[in-house]
């Protein structure tokens, strides 16, 4: 083999391991970037599913505190109730014990009034009984006071007298003892009063005894 002939072998092997060389690193350099596109997928397909969880619990949380939500307005909405039947059970209470309270109180006025009248009706049949002459005695006056003042006193605690005289006969407040024929008046009208007759506040203590006028 000549000197040319060997100087071409060689720079022909040489081609040889050097193309063989190059395709090895490409095949390393393919096989070291092969990895790196993977883990780059997998990253990206892991957070990914990272934030589908993130919203999946996100949703679970808001969902959770709708329901809790909901049972405190349940709860509240139960309370609110509760109070208003509370306080409507305690404002009838209220209102059914002061109408017993005023309703007792009331009996036990009228029970006294009524035994006070008769008292009353006395003083009046002893002024009733004192001569003209009489009247400017110290006595007689010192009574007359002392019965305006017992009158002021029934009066200021709701204690009225029935209007009888001169005025129609009521059923419901005069008690028709005597009639009489008088044509100087009209039918139906009280002509005299013989007792007379009270009110304490709406309820009667006592009706007027009365003469009627047919």
């Amino acid at each position: 083999m000549t000197e040319e002939e060997k100087t071409l072998h060689q720079e022909t092997v040489g081609s040889d391991e050097m193309t063989e060389e190059a395709t090895e690193e490409t095949t390393e350099e393919a096989a070291e970037e092969m990895p790196e596109e993977e883990g780059a997928q997998e990253e990206a397909s892991g957070k990914k599913e990272r934030k589908l969880g993130w919203a999946k619990k996100a949703k679970e949380k808001a969902s959770k505190a709708d329901e809790e939500k909901e049972a405190q307005a349940k709860l509240l909405a139960e309370a609110n109730d509760r109070y208003t039947r509370l306080f409507a059970e305690f404002d009838n209470y209220r209102k059914r014990t002061d109408k017993e309270k005023s309703a007792m109180f009331g009996m036990g006025a009228k029970d006294v009034l009524e035994k006070i009248l008769p008292i009353v009706d006395s003083f009046e049949r002893g002024l009733g009984l004192v001569e003209e002459e009489d009247k400017n005695d110290p006595f007689e006056v010192g009574m007359e006071k002392i019965y305006k003042q017992f009158l002021q006193v029934l009066e200021s605690i709701g204690v009225t007298q029935i209007e009888a005289v001169g005025h129609e006969f009521d059923p419901n407040f005069h008690n028709a003892v005597m009639h009489v024929d008088d044509e100087s008046v009209g039918e139906n009208i009280i002509v005299e009063e013989f007792q007379k007759g009270y009110m304490y506040k709406d309820t009667l203590l006592r009706p007027s005894m009365v003469k009627v006028a047919n």
